[in-house]
């Protein structure tokens, strides 16, 4: 496991179902997966995350993406990191120019709004949501009680009563469920895993996790209250769903809304359920008994900070220690331990803390290292985790009756949980101590609707 520490840095810088019809849309030719085999994907959320996700799906065999649900026709992400562009008929376009190389005869139906999709009856099998955050909840759980095996992106849901009602319905309904952090299934990630539970740095007592993420709208000083022209293509109203209706701006759409509460949940929100992957696997860790968490420059009711410090403390596991997880977004990093010598912290990573030694990774879970000199000849065993195909892949084939997926919604609901007691604290701007049991913040009146969210008329769940 020696690594080159340049390297290192550089690094750094419904059930088993079986499917008999085939439809209009999908004509079968020579080299064609049996109609008993494929698996039709509706694609719900048609942005820069719902593209490259549609991008993704296209490379699994016996897939056919067949519906595009968006309330956007398209998005011009040119100024974003996704670039390009992305809306219903962006991707439709992309998805039916995909399967036509394949010399299938394809045409991509297309829909504004999801509940107009079930209501009218489908013959699709999966739902792949990649809709903004406020909006994941109501459509998964509508999916599943259709019968739909679900993927949904990261973080499983807006608040902690959404992420227990889906992960409720996930096991009464059976279907395959994966959560869209896809650093579950790297090879990276999985390695940190069997290293820290083999012991290579003996029990664990601290984490620290850090990303550079922050406001995709560092010049605003709360929400935006002049209203913009509503995009041509774009049902505004239909893009907010459950929450009040506001003017348009574009600090919010395509891309800005994850800087504003109502929609989205910041840093935290949209890197907790990669960053704290790792550890929470590893560890075994339950829920946090306290969380306590700092906003980095402005932040209130309305927008996210620029960035944040948090710490959350878990209890002891048995014969485990109790650790502590301290959180860094927007730049600050923790101090960096004797042993790294005069190399920098990579600009995203995770650092392990055990009675041992240090363990310290890149982004992504890249080229974990051992710190010590000491350490440098541990010897990995053989590998105990079940082999991943792919973190679509691995739905898919949960679809079709086999394993279920590693970050199913069992799985992805406790660590979208931990993530949104981070949101909690930081809302509150205090230290909350948390009753898992009740689903309570015990030292605050105040949380009640943050945890439950709030929903306007026709949209609450059910």
């Amino acid at each position: 496991m020696t690594i080159n520490r340049r390297k290192f840095i550089k690094a750094g810088a419904v059930s088993a179902a079986t499917f008999t019809i085939v439809p209009r849309h999908v004509l079968g030719g020579a080299g064609f997966t049996a109609p008993s085999d494929r698996v039709n994907v509706a694609l719900i959320g048609a942005g820069g995350r719902g593209f490259k996700n549609a991008k993704e799906l296209m490379k699994v065999d016996g897939v056919t993406i067949t519906d595009i649900v968006d309330p956007a026709e398209h998005w011009n992400l040119e100024d974003f990191y996704y670039k390009g562009v992305a809306g219903r008929l962006p991707v439709a376009d992309a998805v039916d120019k995909h399967y036509s190389s394949e010399k299938q005869v394809h045409k991509c139906r297309l829909h504004s709004d999801y509940r107009k999709f079930f209501d009218g009856g489908n013959d699709v099998d999966a739902v792949l949501c990649a809709t903004p955050d406020h909006a994941h909840a109501l459509v998964s759980l509508r999916a599943m009680r259709e019968g739909k095996h679900v993927y949904c992106e990261k973080p499983l849901t807006h608040n902690i009563a959404e992420a227990r009602l889906v992960a409720k319905v996930a096991k009464e309904t059976g279907v395959a469920t994966q959560l869209g952090n896809q650093l579950h299934s790297s090879e990276q990630l999985r390695t940190i895993v069997e290293m820290i539970r083999a012991g290579a740095i003996g029990n664990v007592t601290e984490v620290h996790a850090w990303v550079p993420a922050t406001r995709w709208n560092p010049e605003l000083g709360g929400r935006p209250t002049e209203a913009m022209p509503i995009p041509k293509g774009l049902d505004w109203d239909l893009w907010q769903g459950p929450r009040k209706a506001a003017s348009f701006h574009s600090a919010i759409a395509p891309v800005g809304w994850r800087d504003f509460w109502t929609y989205g949940l910041g840093a935290m929100g949209d890197f907790g359920c990669h960053d704290l992957d790792a550890a929470v696997w590893a560890l075994e860790l339950g829920k946090p008994t306290s969380v306590e968490m700092h906003p980095a420059g402005y932040m209130d009711n309305d927008i996210v900070p620029f960035g944040e410090l948090g710490y959350f403390d878990f209890a002891a596991r048995g014969d485990k220690p109790p650790v502590k997880i301290t959180w860094y977004s927007g730049g600050p990093k923790p101090k960096k331990p004797e042993a790294m010598k005069d190399d920098e912290f990579p600009g995203r990573g995770v650092m392990f803390v055990g009675e041992k030694g240090t363990l310290v990774n890149a982004a992504y879970g890249s080229g974990p290292e051992l710190l010590e000199p000491e350490l440098k000849n541990f010897q990995l065993p053989a590998a105990t985790l079940p082999k991943t195909n792919g973190h679509h892949q691995d739905w898919i084939d949960a679809a079709r009756g086999g394993p279920a997926a590693s970050s199913n919604f069992e799985v992805g609901a406790h660590l979208t949980e931990i993530t949104l007691l981070g949101v909690v604290a930081l809302r509150l701007g205090k230290k909350i101590q948390w009753d898992d049991d009740n689903m309570k913040v015990t030292n605050s009146e105040k949380a009640e609707p943050i945890i439950n969210g709030e929903y306007r008329a026709g949209w609450k769940l059910s």
